[in-house]
Parts: structure tokens; C-alpha cells; sequence
């Protein structure tokens, strides 16, 4: 709802976040985003690391599904779906499946369901960072077709600057700040949405100035989140399949299904900004901000129907 409410408020008063300058909206979503990473840092130990680095087929099925399966299936939709009219749609979709998997909920729905709770937090944590440099090669393959002047190397620079540094940095003053950090995790969670929020708002700001939703109905949104659904219950119901054939136990087969199937809005909001052009930032973050919403709600549902059945 808070999503709906930044994009209606953008519509209607988008001057605050189209202001450039030292202390603009912008500036500030940008700062606080790599205090995001750096108070993730500081709760991501070196023990929770560790624990999770012996199962190897687990993290290598999650891995592949997110940065593998999940482009190839997108890519198979373009090469029959896409249209002029709808090719910045699709590109939006091609990002929500270039991206990592999402930390905090992945690893809530896992310990929902009974899943195996540190091997979710390894994978999480380390599908954030993989993706600083796997999720930017992905566009590269769309966004150098269509735009020469697409630099992989400035922008892996940048998003290491603002995501891993933080993060690397937060890791090693976690033996003095973890124990502060936990003990905050509501405080630091309430500051990571209200930083996704002014990222949502100062990019849509952007958009509806400069027009970009015109031609859009509300039967191409609702078609849109078909379609993003539609991509979970696939990626979810191939995974169960694949954890099956591998032998996996109950608990990492949980694991598997909602650390494999799991977008990131953050990640998703951090590097929208780095990797397209401002003028179409806003339609581009609209498949996985829908993606986003829909699989909370799915795996949900699947979670609790999971912990029943415990």
C-alpha cells in the first residue's frame, strides 16, 4: 500500500523529486541506500557464513535458478511476447530476473515453513552480492543491443562502491556493532523502507514528467501481474521438481523453493538507477515492484500451507 500511495503522490506532486541539487531526494535515496547495506553488513557474521558453506548442491540450485533459469525463461517470453509497444515492459521484466534473490523475506518464509534457517541466510546473503556483478552482465546482453554506450565496467564500479564496500565494511565491525545491530533490526527494517519508498517516488517522479505511462491501460498492468505470478508459481513448481530429483531433505527442499524463487525490490531499487537512463526508470521498476508484492502474498500462503503440514 505505502508502494501505491509513493506512485500515486508522485502523480500528483512530482516537483520534490525531479529537484536536483547536494540535498535532493535523489542524493539522499542514493546515501541511504549504502547505509542499508552497511547495517547489513554489521548483522551478517563470519559464523553465519561459515555454517552455510558445506551444502554445495543446495547453494549451487538456488544460485542457478535465480541468475540462470529465471533470465532464460524471460527471454524465451520476449523472443515470442515482445512488441514495440510493450518493449520497455519486457525489459523491466528481464530485470526482475537478472536480480538476486531478497534477503529478509526469503529467509522469514524459510524459517515460516521449517526450511533450513542458516543455509537461507548464506544463500541470501551471498545471492545479494553475486548479483552487484551477474545482474549488471545480464543488461548488459539488452542494454549494449540498444545503447552503445552501455559501460559494464563503470557500472560494476559504482555498485560495488555503493553495495559491497558497506557491506564489507559492516562485516568487519560486526564483532563491536552486531549485537547493537539485532538489537535495532525493527529500527534498521522501518529505515530500509522508508529509503526503497524515496527511491520509488523520486523515480516515478521522474517518469510521469517526462510521460512515459502514456499508452498504458489498466488492462496492461493487470496483464503485467499475470504474468509476474505467473513466473513465480513456474520457477517455484521447477525448483520443487529439481530439489526432488536431487534428494533433497524436507528442510533444504524449503529452503531451494523460496530462496530460488524470491526477487529483490532493494537490490532492484539500488540499481535501476545505475544501470537505465532517468526518463525510464519508473516503467522499468513497475514489473518488479509488482513482483515483488505478488510473491510475498504467494509465498505466504505456500509457507504457512508448508508449516501446517510440519
Amino acid at each position: 500500500m505505502a508502494l501505491l500511495g509513493m506512485i500515486g503522490l508522485a502523480y500528483l506532486w512530482p516537483e520534490p523529486g525531479i529537484q536536483k541539487g547536494p540535498f535532493s531526494l535523489d542524493n539522499l535515496a542514493n546515501i541511504g541506500v549504502s547505509v542499508i547495506f552497511f547495517f547489513y553488513g554489521l548483522r551478517l557474521s563470519g559464523d553465519k557464513l561459515r555454517v552455510g558453506l558445506s551444502n554445495w548442491k543446495l547453494h549451487l540450485t538456488i544460485h542457478l535458478t535465480t541468475f540462470v533459469l529465471f533470465p532464460l525463461l524471460i527471454l524465451a517470453g520476449m523472443a515470442v511476447f515482445e512488441t514495440d509497444e510493450n518493449r520497455l515492459l519486457w525489459l523491466g521484466a528481464f530485470y526482475v530476473a537478472a536480480l538476486p534473490s531478497t534477503v529478509s523475506s526469503s529467509v522469514v518464509m524459510v524459517s515460516i515453513a521449517g526450511g533450513n534457517l542458516p543455509a537461507a541466510i548464506f544463500n541470501a546473503s551471498i545471492s545479494s552480492l553475486i548479483g552487484v556483478f551477474i545482474t549488471p552482465l545480464w543488461m548488459g546482453l539488452l542494454l549494449s543491443t540498444s545503447s552503445g554506450d552501455y559501460d559494464l565496467g563503470s557500472v560494476i564500479a559504482k555498485l560495488s562502491l555503493q553495495v559491497i564496500a558497506p557491506v564489507v565494511l559492516g562485516i568487519l565491525l560486526n564483532r563491536w556493532l552486531g549485537a547493537w545491530a539485532e538489537r535495532y533490526k525493527k529500527a534498521l527494517g522501518t529505515f530500509d523502507k522508508v529509503v526503497i519508498l524515496m527511491i520509488v517516488y523520486t523515480s516515478f517522479c521522474d517518469s510521469f514528467e517526462r510521460r512515459m505511462f502514456q499508452g498504458l491501460t489498466f488492462w496492461d498492468l493487470l496483464e503485467l501481474g499475470g504474468y509476474m505470478l505467473g513466473l513465480f508459481f513456474l520457477v517455484y513448481g521447477l525448483v520443487n521438481l529439481v530439489s526432488k530429483w536431487l534428494g533433497f531433505n524436507r528442510a533444504d527442499r524449503i529452503t531451494a523453493l523460496f530462496c530460488g524463487s524470491k526477487k529483490s525490490l532493494v537490490q532492484g531499487s539500488v540499481m535501476v538507477n545505475v544501470l537505465f537512463p532517468g526518463n525510464v526508470v519508473g516503467i522499468v521498476l513497475l514489473p518488479i515492484m509488482m513482483y515483488h508484492a505478488l510473491q510475498l502474498i504467494a509465498a505466504s500462503a505456500l509457507a504457512q500451507s508448508l508449516a501446517r503440514r510440519t
